[in-house]
């Protein structure tokens, strides 16, 4: 492909707009059908630039992972945004100066960090209960009724903060590799969440059920009882989501093109200018077990695709070097000087620390900055 050639000289992450675009509009037209609030993800690609074709989309209201991430977003105008994060006290001067002119939506998993809240608040926010549907990472257990009717009860009689409702993260489904996998995990969780509405929502007729992992957004047609969905790694895939059945290796949306700067024909080996301050260190198995940290492509005149028969893949990464396993015909063709191309395994965490795009027409769009 010609725009690889000759401008590309590090590191760089490739964007494919239509692919991306495609993803957006199949996600938004899910929600539609299914009746829910979409309210993508937007830590997956952390860009205004890329936010605006969501509202090409008809998306109104948004998920961040931070405070900052909201600023930043609020900052182009998006007035409606949830930090899918637990409430980080020590902001709280951020969360006041938001709170005054966006419908900023916190999470709380805890009376603790409502009583300070309760102190310290001076603008009005609402506040979703993060509930552990699985993944054990944060949140109330689902079943802890006790514990959720304390934190209800608790926002209920607060001065500054509204019931917003309960937001689940199925983020054990990244652990599947089909749709029945995915399919199990929301037929466990969903109808408990439903309990809980049930249960809870009789006083707060604007509260709601917010889920949303990839994996379930993707395959599953529906979301019964869910009230919102936010899903954030559809919009470009990766090799992680290809492996579950997310998606098909063609809706990849981003491919990080690295220089060859060395060859090694007596190990089949191919050494690119690409490692792990570039693609991340998130890594799959493949199915003998042998580490595999992004997929190698061929350019195409359209973009890129994946070869076919043995395809050479990134055996190990260390800081700035990336070792690639590659065969015949390969081995023999590639040189020092030529600009390789591989599908991520995380996307998400490949353009956080890459923190910019160049689209397959040659535009560079940046990523929010720290």
């Amino acid at each position: 492909m010609v725009i690889m050639q000759g401008k590309i000289t590090v590191p760089t992450l490739i964007l494919d707009r239509s692919k991306c675009i495609d993803n957006i509009e199949r996600m938004a037209e899910k929600a539609k059908r299914n009746n829910v609030i979409f309210r993508p993800h937007f830590k997956t690609h952390q860009s205004s630039g890329i936010g605006r074709w969501f509202r090409q989309a008809g998306v109104e209201k948004i998920t961040v992972s931070s405070l900052r991430m909201a600023e930043y977003f609020a900052n182009d105008h998006w007035l409606d945004i949830t930090v899918a994060f637990p409430v980080n006290l020590l902001e709280i001067d951020l969360i006041n100066r938001l709170a005054a002119y966006i419908q900023l939506n916190l999470l709380v998993e805890g009376v603790e960090s409502l009583q300070f809240l309760e102190r310290h608040l001076r603008q009005r926010v609402q506040l979703f209960v993060k509930v552990d549907v699985g993944t054990h990472r944060t949140g109330v257990d689902i079943d802890d009724h006790v514990r959720l009717e304390r934190i209800v009860e608790r926002i209920a009689n607060s001065r500054n903060a509204g019931f917003a409702g309960f937001l689940a993260h199925a983020g054990h489904t990244y652990r599947e590799r089909n749709e029945t996998g995915v399919r199990a995990i929301q037929d466990n969780y969903l109808p408990k969440l439903r309990a809980l509405g049930d249960k809870f929502f009789g006083p707060f007729p604007d509260a709601l059920i917010s889920i949303g992992d990839t994996p379930s957004c993707s395959l599953l047609d529906t979301f019964p009882g869910a009230g919102e969905i936010r899903p954030g790694n559809f919009v470009f895939y990766d090799v992680m989501q290809a492996n579950i059945g997310s998606c098909g290796v063609n809706d990849i949306a981003v491919v990080l093109a690295c220089p060859v700067v060395a060859v090694h024909p007596e190990r089949q080996e191919i050494v690119v200018y690409g490692g792990g301050v570039h693609f991340s260190k998130d890594r799959s198995l493949r199915p003998d077990g042998t580490e595999d940290y992004g997929w190698m492509v061929e350019w195409t005149a359209q973009g890129w695709q994946l070869p076919e028969g043995d395809r050479p893949f990134l055996r190990a990464l260390s800081q700035e070097h990336g070792i690639v396993k590659a065969g015949k015909p390969w081995i023999d063709t590639v040189k020092p000087g030529d600009i390789l191309g591989f599908l991520p395994i995380h996307s998400c965490m490949t353009a956080d620390v890459m923190k910019s795009f160049r689209t397959l027409d040659g535009e560079h769009i940046e990523m929010m900055r720290f």
